[in-house]
């Protein structure tokens, strides 16, 4: 077995070669800090400049993700300065042809992450709905509270925070229900086949009008939509403000008020009604469709089937 030769003299001569390799290097290491940390303020001050001037022109989501994303561009600008500082032989070239390769692997390791962050900013920049604003996205309905560059935060109509994706509110369809400041609500209301329809529809309208929140312009209107098996249908419409509490609180208000009226006035308000026949299935015509007996029991002059008539003399 060969014994392995430990020349301690080596090993200090190699150290002492790093220590003067790292004593030359230290004015570059320091003029790279400098250069570094002059860099980072610059891209704190550039992106409070963003934001302010966002919020001045009242977009400041826009202002908040814009803002960071130039922070962070400048201060890797700074960061590839700073290397080249302390390494020479690289150039700010050789860096950017690195960058380029790994921003393909990083491209495909966050394809969601790059997408969802796309989205954000386009969905900033067209603004198809604020901060404040009541959208239905995916099944879910409530006021917007926050929009980042990954995802979409809002918050329910019962108190719980959704977070929806950007990629997914940009590509589906989304419902802004305070894109305008008025929206129209409507309701089908069945009234007797007999009653009249013009006294029906003005008390209805009349009812509507009435209440609070209801507004004159558009005022409400009726319009009969179907002639159904147990009631004629009317539908009314009617318009409010645009924001949820006052359009569910409105609604139920000029159900209440229309009921009221239409039963003071005596228009029936009828429910469906079912008619169910049953025949005897102890006849002999039983099953036989020329001869069975649908529906109603036979008249006095019909004679019984004679399947009912052992049957009651079996009962005497």
């Amino acid at each position: 077995m060969e014994e392995v030769d430990a020349n301690p003299g080596l090993i200090f001569d190699k150290l002492d070669a790093w220590l003067d390799g790292l004593f030359r290097l230290l004015p570059n290491i320091a003029v790279a800090i400098v250069v570094f940390v002059l860099f980072y303020l610059i891209a704190l001050g550039l992106g409070g400049l963003v934001r302010r001037f966002a919020r001045k022109r009242d977009r400041p989501s826009l202002g908040d993700v814009g803002g960071s994303l130039l922070r962070w561009t400048v201060t890797i600008i700074g960061l590839m300065l700073a290397v080249t500082i302390v390494a020479p032989s690289l150039t700010p070239g050789d860096l950017i042809a690195g960058l380029g390769v790994s921003s393909v692997a990083i491209g495909f390791a966050f394809k969601d992450i790059l997408q969802n962050m796309l989205a954000g900013i386009l969905i900033l920049l067209r603004q198809p709905f604020e901060v404040g604003d009541q959208i239905v996205s995916g099944g879910h309905e409530g006021t917007v509270e926050r929009i980042e560059t990954r995802a979409t935060l809002i918050k329910t109509y019962d108190g719980r925070r959704v977070v929806i994706p950007n990629a997914e509110i940009y590509t589906a369809s989304v419902i802004v229900n305070t894109a305008f400041e008025t929206r129209r609500s409507e309701y089908d209301i069945g009234i007797g086949c007999n009653d009249d329809w013009n006294e029906a529809r003005k008390l209805m309208v009349s009812a509507a009008s009435r209440v609070e929140g209801v507004l004159d312009d558009p005022m409400p209107e009726t319009i009969p939509v179907e002639l159904g098996d147990s009631a004629n249908v009317v539908r009314l419409r009617w318009w409010t403000k645009s924001d949820r509490a006052s359009q569910i609180h409105t609604f139920g208000e000029v159900l209440q008020a229309v009921y009221i009226a239409l039963d003071e006035a005596g228009i029936d308000m009828p429910y469906p009604t079912q008619v169910h026949l049953f025949h005897d299935q102890t006849e002999e015509t039983d099953g036989d469709r020329a001869k069975q007996r649908e529906g109603w029991p036979a008249t006095g002059d019909d004679p019984k089937p004679r399947e009912r008539v052992r049957m009651e003399a079996s009962k005497g």
